[in-house]
């Protein structure tokens, strides 16, 4: 069989209604809902029926969108497809963790939390704001920022799609010197500049929490977002430093197929890793599994 990849969705993808197919369609899905409303009751209910404004904010967004990327990938595995390798972006790094076994579901739901209020807690200290930049070539968008204070490219999504973290009050100025060079610029529905120096005090904190958290070496080749290659013996760090460091999803995706990946399978709410891996390459196969449709079609391969 070839090799197949899951890559979890991350903080963005968030919908009302997310999940709830797969909570009704697998007892493997449930069981994720069923424990994380143990943890932090209402969960469940605000993935199935929160409002976007509810869901729009990272203490609520991070659990939730978490509990649908397990929710999928177990419901995945309860069925009997095994990835080779899997991938986050994100938030759905940490998920990736989690499916991996470097700690048990619990442990990865707790952990998600605290990470969501360390990062919302750094927000609110200095609003900050990220924007995408469309039609321009990363290193065109790199230089645009240095013409900025506290601006910094931080996702480096696919050719022609860069992530951009900076000060709100400086959002509306960029958006237009990146129409002016022919771009286009799209505010994203975060409410932190995240991947970013405006996350550092978080990176310190979630250090300091998962040093009091015991882990496993992952069972499963999971790839870094701050480095775009598989996680070696300093977890904890990688981790915590994926906070306020930039994302590499486009090479990250491109190591994965060198390294034989030819299906990739989004596990979790919405279809955009779908979109930028079609991007990255034409050359694999796209699937995705948010609800029960996606779950049955991706039995089938």
């Amino acid at each position: 069989m070839e090799q197949i990849a899951f890559v979890f969705s991350g903080q963005g993808a968030q919908y009302p209604g997310m999940g709830k197919e797969l909570y009704e369609a697998s007892p493997a899905a449930r069981e994720i809902f069923d424990r994380a409303d143990a943890i932090r009751p209402g969960t469940s209910a605000q993935c199935f029926s929160g409002t976007p404004e509810e869901l729009s904010q990272t203490i609520n967004t991070q659990p939730c969108v978490y509990c649908v990327d397990l929710a999928a990938a177990e419901s995945l595995r309860h069925a009997g497809v095994q990835p080779a390798a899997v991938a986050g972006f994100s938030l759905g790094e940490v998920a990736a963790l989690t499916f991996a076994g470097a700690f048990d579901h619990d442990t990865g739901f707790r952990l998600v939390c605290k990470r969501a209020a360390y990062m919302q807690q750094a927000a609110e200290k200095q609003e900050s704001a990220m924007v995408a930049v469309l039609k321009l070539k990363s290193d065109a968008v790199r230089e645009l920022c240095l013409k900025y204070e506290n601006t910094y490219p931080v996702n480096y999504n696919c050719s022609g799609q860069t992530v951009v973290a900076l000060a709100k009050n400086r959002q509306e100025e960029f958006c237009k010197a990146v129409q002016s060079l022919d771009g286009r610029a799209v505010p994203l529905a975060v409410n932190g500049g995240f991947h970013s120096p405006f996350m550092d005090e978080a990176s310190q904190r979630l250090l300091e929490e998962l040093e009091t958290i015991e882990m496993k070496n992952p069972t499963l080749r999971v790839y870094a977002n701050s480095s775009a290659l598989p996680y070696g013996d300093k977890i904890k760090e990688t981790l915590a430093g994926q906070v306020n460091s930039p994302v590499y999803w486009q090479k990250t995706v491109e190591n994965m197929i060198s390294d034989g990946i030819k299906t990739f399978i989004e596990v979790g709410a919405g279809r955009t890793l779908c979109g930028l891996i079609k991007k990255i390459s034409s050359d694999v196969r796209v699937l995705n599994v948010e609800d029960r449709a996606g779950l049955e079609a991706a039995l089938k391969i």
